[in-house]
């Protein structure tokens, strides 16, 4: 996931903005008496305009009890520990480095939506296509999840740079893995800690993609040398230590969301932070029915509302995350400040979930070795 990304800093903002852990009371036409709660768990950056939630139970008569469950880890976390008696009936936000452990252990029912070849088959846990996936869910995907999990959104986490404080600086804007453990930017680069965030273990797998198996942890070394800052969280690195948001910290690098810079545009209309797009690790979120509940079918429909035009359009300026479906308009402004990268880095699902424990600890030694 996903922590709470750019939504503390806007969901407040929203108004008719539904974003906490309570039961949705819909106000369509029909008799709410009559309505099936459904409930699902999900992380905490969830948020979606109450008039939308509205709609879908007017049309359903399934009325959305929202659990929140932390970040993506704690999500999965949470999902696994509680399998034998699970604690929804449906959950969106587990992202692509924790799927596989979620799968492993059986938390979610066979389910092939039907929107899913509208273009969250794209990012499909089936081995092959974009994102580690692919395919159209009918055979790989039932022993590797694409008949289980289907993508909802995708949140590229990138490198980002507080362009202004480079033009200040005279100093020339990086651009790449290499350029950030030149002594050029030396205790310029802040990210969250990969064995306590979401984001963070991005970075670390994207490291682990551009350098290699025999070369990553000679990187992070260099990193480290460089006096890399790492601190617990997202909301620590972006909103407090990074010098190009709201928190006007002192480092201009930090590891961030492709589309944070949609959040800094200047009065001018331009962004004044851009992510470099050769330093991204694509993570995918993903939504299911959890095997057990006894709402099957109408866990069913809440998964189709996920993908719905009508969900997939709120998403962007709601948890600033990227529609999986196919033909969704971005935000004008994102255009310009928030394109989704074409090219970004991931490593295959199985090999994250054979190795991302043992990256870690090797990681955590280097750190605080």
């Amino acid at each position: 996931m996903l922590p709470r990304r750019l939504t503390q800093l806007t969901a407040l903002a929203v108004t008719g903005l539904f974003a906490t852990g309570c039961t949705l009371v819909g106000g369509g036409d029909g008799d709410e008496s009559q309505a099936t709660t459904v409930t699902l768990a999900t992380h905490d950056s969830f948020a979606v305009p109450q008039r939308v939630l509205d709609d879908f139970e007017s049309r359903s008569g399934i009325r959305i009890k929202v659990l929140n469950q932390g970040d993506a880890g704690e999500l999965a976390n949470k999902l696994v520990l509680t399998k034998a008696n699970p604690v929804a009936d449906v959950a969106y936000g587990v992202d692509s480095t924790f799927a596989s452990r979620t799968l492993a252990e059986g938390v979610f029912a066979p389910y092939a939506a039907p929107a899913a070849s509208k273009g969250p088959q794209r990012y499909a846990l089936d081995g092959s296509g974009e994102g580690g996936s692919g395919g159209d869910g009918s055979d790989g995907g039932s022993r590797n999840g694409s008949d289980r999990l289907t993508a909802v959104d995708v949140g590229d986490v990138c490198v980002n740079i507080d362009t202004e404080w480079f033009a200040s600086h005279d100093v020339p804007e990086p651009r790449t893995f290499a350029d950030l453990a030149r002594p050029r930017y030396s205790e310029l680069l802040v990210t969250p800690s990969p064995a306590t965030s979401s984001p963070g273990l991005a970075f670390l797998l994207a490291t682990i993609a551009d350098q290699g198996e025999d070369g990553w942890r000679d990187y992070w070394r260099k990193l480290e040398q460089g006096g890399v800052q790492v601190v617990s969280g997202w909301t620590e690195a972006y909103t407090q230590q990074f010098s190009g948001s709201s928190g006007d910290g002192p480092r201009p690098i930090a590891v961030s969301y492709a589309s944070s810079p949609a959040a800094e545009i200047g009065e001018d209309g331009t962004p004044r932070t851009k992510a470099l797009l050769d330093t991204c690790y694509r993570q995918v979120e993903y939504a299911g029915v959890l095997a057990g509940t006894d709402r099957s079918e109408e866990a069913r429909k809440v998964v189709d509302f996920l993908l719905s035009p009508e969900f997939q359009r709120t998403v962007a300026e709601n948890m600033y995350v990227y529609p999986a479906r196919s033909g969704i308009e971005l935000p004008d402004s994102w255009q310009q400040a928030a394109p989704l990268p074409d090219a970004p880095a991931q490593l295959p699902a199985d090999e994250v979930s054979a190795g991302r424990e043992q990256w870690i600890e090797q990681w955590r030694t280097l750190h605080e070795g």
